[in-house]
């Protein structure tokens, strides 16, 4: 395993991250079987695991603790806050000081340690004072409960403007950012990860299949929806013309994947991680058999080639569909547009 530092903070992280939303209620309740599923991506030389406090309601959190009993220090731990634990109580959620210092304790207990590597805003948020939870976040990492922090799905802008108001007021600064990235959500190209790239940052990104669409599983000529019942329709509905499209870049690669002897799974993170921004892709299996079919993208080299004919099926800096981009969302609401 060829390991990247994370930014500049020093520490090497794998290509592949272990992203652990599916396990729990979410996705594989089977406990047991998670934890297995974690050990192997371990023993692969996985060393870096992305979780969050809302996935599964905390069970995901519960799990990874479990599963990393004797082997935590091994680890770049990942966790995420922000997102509402509950029915909508007021104040349990979002990126206030009093959130913060409380859910930090509600995961590091989930998680059975006494520390997080690496604690990410999950979203940003335009009623959201930066400067309120880089102060909260700072004091954490002076307590040691938290080692660094990052952000999630943040506009350029918002990037920059954190990096400014840290520096400015002597705070701990975001170290990384995690935006979505695949073959058919490219639109981080144009702004986002050149950012990343002045500041220094590590990039974690997600959702490198798309949500299922570049799994192979979905094709012209079985084209089943790539959605469960509760996924969002302007992503996942077929009848909606963007997603139709994206149906036939699909088809496009999977038949550039088997020209060149490679599965669109393994093609589709190789040219994630092949990135020069991105430090690590994070993987979501739910199952061992959807590991095992993420691992040897580490071990594939796409040539120039490959990577020219990617770009002529995929414009660079493109989202096929722009519901897919989930990152700096808040600027293109109604209210922002002057309606």
């Amino acid at each position: 395993m060829e390991y990247r530092l994370l930014g500049r903070t020093g520490v090497q992280v794998s290509p592949l991250c272990l992203g652990t939303m599916m396990f729990g209620p979410w996705g594989n309740d089977d406990e047991q079987d998670a934890i297995r599923i974690i050990h192997r991506a371990l023993d692969a030389g996985i060393n870096f695991v992305d979780t969050a406090d809302v996935y599964s309601a905390g069970r995901s959190e519960e799990i990874v603790g479990a599963a990393l009993q004797g082997r935590r220090d091994d680890v770049v731990l990942a966790t995420k806050f922000f997102m509402p634990m509950d029915d909508g109580t007021v104040n349990h959620s979002g990126g206030s000081r009093k959130w913060i210092i409380r859910e930090v304790e509600n995961s590091l207990r989930r998680l059975g340690t006494d520390y997080i590597d690496l604690y990410q805003v999950h979203r940003p948020s335009p009623t959201m004072d930066v400067e309120e939870t880089l102060s909260a976040l700072t004091d954490l990492v002076h307590q040691g409960k938290v080692r660094y922090i990052g952000s999630s799905s943040y506009s350029a802008s918002q990037i920059v403007e954190a990096q400014v108001l840290a520096r400015d007021r002597n705070l701990s600064r975001f170290v990384t950012e995690q935006p979505p990235y695949s073959l058919l959500v490219r639109g981080i190209e144009e702004d986002v990860l050149p950012t990343i790239q002045r500041h220094g940052m590590g990039c974690l990104t997600y959702s490198p299949l798309a949500g299922g669409w570049l799994s192979g599983k979905w094709r012209k000529d079985r084209p089943g929806t790539p959605a469960s019942a509760n996924r969002p329709p302007a992503r996942f509905d077929m009848s909606q013309p963007a997603n139709l499209r994206k149906l036939d870049v699909v088809e496009d690669l999977a038949v550039l994947a088997e020209e060149n002897g490679t599965s669109l799974i393994e093609l589709a993170i190789a040219f994630v991680i092949r990135h020069p921004a991105v430090t690590s892709a994070i993987v979501g299996p739910r199952t061992m058999e959807q590991l095992e079919s993420y691992l040897p993208a580490l071990d594939l080299d796409l040539s120039d080639n490959v990577l020219d004919r990617i770009d002529e099926i995929v414009t660079p800096g493109v989202t096929i569909n722009p519901d897919d981009n989930s990152y700096g969302a808040t600027e293109l609401t109604a209210h922002a547009r002057r309606r």
